[in-house]
């Protein structure tokens, strides 16, 4: 687990970099430079096309990266970086795929941008919208920084997926593209993409799975997701105690780690803690936070129980353990996203119609991941259906996979692009648009 790569400072030769500073001037050139290339290279409408996005970059720089910053300046999460490979991955096989059956891979880029930023509006959506409680400050403004604050984790792929697919069904018509041929034609890259977003999911923390003695299990250190989610469910001793109940229940301890310091210095299980370190608690919540803010050899530990006129007094000695061994959730999803990518490709010689590379992906890829949520620990269940909203989706996608699947076998057989045409004369929009009887665009 590695959360921050490296920080970026606020400052570089006394002005700022975000904000009104040196990276919205890069912005600045970097949009005239690609306006005008595309101004010189399509003209006036493609290039339309490139100016809400170009506005959205912008206000990010101005308004959002500011709010993001630390003392120490912009930190550049392991989580983001992955996001990042994860996209410039999918766009480069994509293309790569679009130039041999004679596409523009021009066409790839644009839709890129357009996946750029719906994927992460609704994966970040998603995200804020199941994990509602966490969000809730005194006012919307105060909330609005820990909402748009992606760089530790918080993106949901389904949420990515369906608001991509959202904006695919916008491209295609706006384009006048062959809709079934060109989603079999970025499947792979869609699903390579997951791929590496689940390599930022394991080096952020979250997405784990459940406790197991599976010798590849995986521990994670004190303050990550895995590790808060087993002390908040009495799995993990926390300063040598487990507490009986949890949330607002009274603190009560359940169980005492023996040879600890908490045994020594007389704790037992039915003690109700009411102070740690001169701070009174009332609940299981409370005690928790307290017993997380001692951190490190040396640190001092005061815990006084109901019934006793004394603290119980001790001083840390060896850094706190790691979590349990867990589930490596995250690396199931990366092998799962891999094998599924390589299948897709091995089976597209053999594919009679257009839309089965993506009626492939809507029913197996829904399979594993319902599967994969069984041994996931991290999302609660939703909507009285014992199931986790990601397996509730899982369900609704795969009965839209069997769906497209009905579908295409009522279709006579044949395909748009029925072989890797490498060198197939490049077609650009226009050509693609008056293939299919649309007007010029």
């Amino acid at each position: 687990m590695r959360q921050t790569l490296f920080l970026i400072p606020r400052e570089i030769a006394g002005i700022d970099v975000f904000g009104f500073g040196w990276l919205l001037t890069l912005w600045a050139v970097g949009s005239v430079v690609l306006l005008t290339w595309s101004l010189w290279r399509h003209g006036g409408k493609e290039t339309l096309g490139y100016l809400p996005v170009l506005a959205v970059f912008g206000l990010v720089i101005a308004f959002v990266a500011p709010v993001l910053l630390e003392p120490e300046g912009l930190p550049i999460r392991s989580y983001g970086v992955m996001f990042l490979a994860a996209f410039v991955s999918s766009v480069v096989l994509a293309a790569y795929r679009a130039r041999q059956v004679g596409l523009d891979p021009e066409i790839i880029l644009s839709l890129g941008l357009w996946f750029l930023v719906s994927g992460i509006f609704g994966a970040r959506l998603f995200y804020v919208i199941e994990y509602w409680d966490k969000f809730q400050r005194p006012t919307w403004w105060a909330m609005l920084g820990p909402m748009i604050n992606i760089t530790q984790g918080g993106l949901v792929v389904y949420g990515s997926l369906l608001a991509g697919g959202a904006a695919l069904v916008v491209f295609v018509y706006k384009n006048r593209l062959p809709g079934l041929a060109f989603t079999d034609l970025i499947a792979p890259g869609v699903v390579i993409g997951v791929a590496l977003g689940r390599i930022g999911c394991f080096l952020n923390g979250c997405c784990y799975g459940g406790i197991t003695d599976l010798p590849w299990a995986v521990t994670f250190p004190p303050g990550s997701p895995a590790y808060l989610d087993q002390v908040q469910h009495g799995e993990l001793f926390l300063q040598g105690m487990i507490f009986a109940g949890s949330g607002p229940d009274p603190a009560i301890v359940g169980e005492v780690e023996p040879n600890s310091a908490a045994a020594r210095q007389g704790l037992k299980p039915g003690d109700q803690v009411t102070e740690i370190n001169g701070r009174t608690v009332r609940s299981v919540d409370a005690a928790q936070v307290e017993l997380l803010r001692i951190f490190g050899a040396g640190a001092p530990v005061s815990v006084k129980v109901a019934g006793a006129e004394q603290a119980k007094n001790w001083t840390v000695t060896a850094k706190p353990p790691r979590s349990r061994p867990v589930h490596p959730a995250q690396l199931y999803s990366l092998f799962d996203a891999l094998l599924l990518c390589v299948f897709l490709l091995l089976y597209e010689p053999y594919k009679r119609r257009d839309g089965e590379l993506t009626a492939l992906v809507l029913t197996i890829h829904p399979i594993s991941r319902f599967l994969l949520e069984i041994i996931r620990v991290d999302e609660s269940p939703v909507f009285n259906t014992g199931m986790s909203i990601s397996q509730n989706i899982s369900l609704l996608i795969f009965a839209g996979g069997i769906g497209l699947w009905l579908y295409l076998w009522s279709r006579p057989r044949g395909c748009t692009w029925p072989g890797l045409a490498v060198a197939a004369p490049r077609q650009n929009l226009p050509e693609i648009a008056a293939r299919h009887g649309a007007r010029p665009i």
